[in-house]
C-alpha cells in the first residue's frame, strides 16, 4: 500500500502502478463475499458479529473483506464504545449494482456462462452457438 498524495488515503500498489480507478472499483466488487456484505449493509449498519451470523462467515473472513471495502472507500465504520458499526459510505453504490442486475437480466446472464469469468471458468468450454457443453 502507498499513500495517495491528493487524499492522503491508502491505495493498493496496483492503483499506484496505473490501474484505472474504474478497474479498481470493479475489482473490489468482483468477490461474492464482498457483494454479500455490501448488500447487507445497504439495509443498514452492522457490526462484524452481525455480519458473521447473518452471512454464516468466519469473523476473520468478514474482517478481511470489510478492510478491503474500507480501503476502497466503499464502507466505513463508527465506534460506539468497544463496538464498530459498519455502513456504506456511498449509497449510490446500490444504484450501480441495480444497473448490473438489469444488464444481467438483459443479457440472459451470459456472463455466468463466460468461459473466462463465469461459474464454468477453468472447466470445459461451452459451444458458442448453443451455450451448451459439447457432446463427446
Amino acid at each position: 500500500m502507498t499513500i495517495d498524495s491528493e487524499g492522503g488515503r491508502c491505495v493498493s500498489a496496483e492503483i499506484a502502478a496505473g490501474i484505472t480507478p474504474a478497474a479498481a472499483l470493479f475489482h473490489s466488487l468482483a468477490d461474492e463475499t464482498r457483494l454479500r456484505i455490501v448488500q447487507r449493509l445497504a439495509r443498514g449498519e452492522a457490526r462484524v458479529v452481525d455480519l458473521t451470523g447473518e452471512l454464516a462467515l468466519a469473523q476473520s473472513t468478514v474482517s478481511k473483506h470489510l478492510a478491503c471495502l474500507r480501503d476502497c472507500g466503499l464502507v466505513d465504520y463508527r465506534a460506539e464504545g468497544r463496538q464498530s458499526f459498519y455502513a456504506l459510505t456511498h449509497p449510490e453504490l446500490m444504484d450501480l449494482l441495480a444497473s448490473a442486475e438489469q444488464l444481467l437480466a438483459a443479457t440472459g446472464h451470459a456472463v455466468a456462462l463466460c468461459p473466462t469469468y463465469g461459474s464454468d471458468a477453468g472447466e470445459e468450454s461451452l459451444e458458442p452457438a448453443t451455450g451448451r457443453r459439447p457432446v463427446s
